[in-house]
């Protein structure tokens, strides 16, 4: 779990390198806290995704690294300007959308493998499917509020892979994660 002061400096990360894109300028950076028990969390590799939401709650963009590779930080300044740019689903954020966007980090929990159904908590547990050169991944929060089962979160996430629904049973790799999602208000992300 990051603390308060952790989320926050994600969320202002987060919103700090749309921002700085958008006007040309450099992106923020954010340094190590000194004397943090156990180092500063945000130095310490972990995957994470960004979403940009409008205000009526409707996806705008999301990017995520799933391995932890790259400083918590960086992960999240990287994939706060992928999913403003490179969301193949979307057009770029333009400025003028700024007012009307919100702003979410999802940061992951290491992958473990996932043996079915029966091993998943929907709403709590996310999920990556691997076979034949092919990968999708569902967060946490997709499956909440749908009335989704555990195994047609593995379905739909096999359809996200562009893959047969039933992939998950015929010898894909599966594993699953947890988020912690840190949740920015929709009052503008210009402000």
């Amino acid at each position: 779990m990051l603390l308060e002061r952790d989320r926050v400096r994600l969320l202002d990360l987060a919103r700090q390198t749309l921002c700085a894109h958008l006007r040309g300028e450099s992106l923020p950076v954010i340094l190590a806290e000194a004397g943090a028990q156990g180092g500063d969390p945000l130095t310490c590799p972990r995957g994470a995704f960004v979403s940009y939401h409008r205000s009526d709650g409707t996806l705008r963009g999301c990017v995520g690294l799933v391995q932890p590779i790259r400083p918590l930080w960086e992960a999240v300044r990287e994939m706060a300007l992928a999913a403003a740019t490179r969301d193949g689903r979307f057009d770029p954020i333009s400025p003028g959308e700024l007012a009307d966007l919100g702003v979410e980090v999802s940061v992951l929990s290491p992958l473990e493998p996932c043996r079915g159904p029966h091993d998943l908590v929907l709403g709590t547990d996310g999920v990556a499917i691997r076979k034949a050169g092919r990968s999708g991944l569902l967060l946490p929060q997709v499956a909440e509020g749908r009335g989704w089962t555990p195994e047609l979160f593995l379905e739909q996430t096999c359809r996200k892979a562009g893959l047969p629904a039933d992939a998950w049973r015929e010898g894909a790799e599966v594993a699953k994660f947890r988020c912690e999602i840190l949740a920015g208000r929709v009052l503008g992300l210009a402000s």
